[in-house]
């Protein structure tokens, strides 16, 4: 009894440094990660460049290793504290823990000069641990959770803006045709696409005054809908910040967002 005692103990200590920020030792482990998983990537991307790694290849397969090692033990922590191991594994950031450490070890099995390659788009999966430092943010828990609850709006959004797209490329075929280099519908869709997020690339263009007409209202229209979401997330992130979300990470799931008079998650029903 003692010894599970002291087991429940420890987990909870453990699980109050790694998932939260509001103490001393929690906030430490916090710029101590960040650090590390900036050190990590500008370690990838100096790795790339063939100077740098000709001239110290050796310190950056050392310090690669290092990275891992340290994203290894923080990983198995993580899993050791959670009520429910198997739930974060499969949540978005168990999976991109995963990605940060799995790539250097299977370069480690794949030496051979066939599989270049490999190790190449491996070394690249590095990056990924950039996504780590999402969790370690309170403002983008705060703008995830605004574009969460604009979602429906953004979709309808994007269906309406879909559908323009689609009837102005239609009518610039018509109008212009392939002597001005609308040769089909999805290219014309393309080009309306380009002209109405305001792009411009110029490699279509009307030739026609009614073409050239049509394309100033679409043009017109663009700088109107950019407005659009800007406006439908920034009233969701009003909302959310008047709501005061709690960021205490339940102890079972890991799951946060909680309401700030939250007594149990809102994820797993466990008691915060």
């Amino acid at each position: 009894m003692k010894k599970d005692s002291s087991l429940g103990k420890y987990r909870e200590t453990l699980h109050e440094i790694i998932f939260e920020a509001d103490t001393p030792a929690g906030k430490l482990f916090d710029i101590i990660l960040i650090v590390s998983i900036v050190l990590s990537v500008i370690v990838v991307m100096l790795d790339s460049v063939s100077t740098i790694r000709n001239s110290y290849g050796g310190f950056l397969v050392l310090s690669e290793w290092f990275f891992t090692f340290l994203f290894t033990i923080e990983y198995f922590f993580r899993l050791s504290c959670v009520g429910r191991p198997f739930k974060y594994a499969t949540s978005f950031f168990g999976i991109v823990d995963l990605l940060a450490i799995i790539p250097t070890y299977l370069s480690f099995f794949l030496p051979g000069s066939q599989f270049l390659i490999v190790i190449r788009i491996l070394r690249v999966l590095r990056i990924f641990r950039v996504f780590k430092l999402v969790q370690y943010l309170v403002e983008i828990r705060l703008l995830n959770e605004a574009l969460r609850a604009s979602r429906r709006k953004i979709i309808v959004f994007l269906f309406t803006v879909f559908t323009l797209v689609i009837i102005f490329g239609s009518m610039m075929y018509v109008i212009e045709g392939e002597q001005s280099g609308f040769t089909s519908i999805p290219r014309s869709i393309y080009w309306a696409i380009v002209t109405l997020t305001t792009v411009g690339y110029g490699d279509i263009s009307p030739k026609t005054g009614f073409g050239q007409a049509l394309a100033a209202v679409i043009m017109i229209i663009g700088y109107a809908i950019i407005a659009v979401p800007t406006g439908i997330v920034t009233t969701e992130i009003a909302r959310a910040t008047e709501r005061k979300v709690f960021t205490q990470a339940c102890r079972v799931c890991s799951a946060e967002g909680h309401d700030i008079d939250a007594k149990h998650c809102k994820y797993c029903g466990a008691k915060l």
